[in-house]
């Protein structure tokens, strides 16, 4: 999901979480309107990273364990590689036993959302939900993070709410937002030929040639 900032794109991705509920219409997961699920059956489901990490007074292990008990010491190893948080976990003397501070303050930008991604995908969700979630990532850390993600997430729902036209280019499929509104929905070369919206985003973005091959 892309669009100019204030155009709806972080409303629309927590109403899956129902942080609040739709006023028309309905949400569905497997054809179940998400508002005859539990809460807690709902959350269950979602792997959800917000713009800003979350970070909780304990250590890494306690932080990347928090979205389920069934999250075994294989799982959070795993989840952090992918994450791309391993290198800086590996620097610190007590590895995943090191003191996170309430909201993550003795902890960089980068980290504390690598960590909040790798307590998303720990948990094995069924969809995954990233608000721009990589914005506080370097591009380098960004490519070889969305590869990672790609292969371990292979048979969930991903939907990345994202800035940058490089996080989503190879998108099944992208949705564009102007003023609240879908400007546009289909993969990155047919949009890049029909969508006025998407096209100004991408001449801001992209070179000339990237914007002629149709690809960056």
């Amino acid at each position: 999901v892309i669009g100019s900032t204030g155009c709806g794109k972080s409303t629309l991705i927590r109403l899956i979480p129902r942080f609040y509920d739709v006023t028309e219409g309905r949400i569905t997961v497997d054809n179940i309107d998400i508002r005859d699920l539990s809460q807690h059956k709902l959350h269950d489901m979602l792997g959800y990273v917000p713009q800003k990490g979350v970070l909780f007074s304990g250590d890494i292990e306690s932080n990347i364990k928090f979205g389920g008990s069934h999250i075994t010491d294989g799982d959070m190893k795993e989840a952090a590689e992918i994450a791309q948080a391993m290198e800086f976990i590996e620097s610190k003397p007590k590895k995943f036993e090191s003191e996170i501070a309430q909201g993550g303050t003795n902890v960089s930008g980068g980290q504390k959302q690598r960590l909040s991604i790798a307590r998303a995908i720990a948990k094995h969700p069924k969809i995954c939900l990233f608000d721009d979630s990589f914005s506080a990532l370097d591009y380098k850390t960004d490519v070889v993070l969305r590869k990672a993600l790609n292969e371990k997430l292979r048979d969930a729902t991903v939907i990345i709410v994202a800035q940058r036209i490089s996080t989503i280019l190879h998108a099944d499929k992208i949705i564009v937002l102007d003023e609240g509104k879908i400007a546009g929905i289909g993969r990155h070369e047919e949009l890049l030929a029909s969508c006025g919206a998407y096209q100004e985003i991408a001449r801001s973005q992209l070179s000339e040639k990237e914007l002629k091959g149709g690809r960056a």
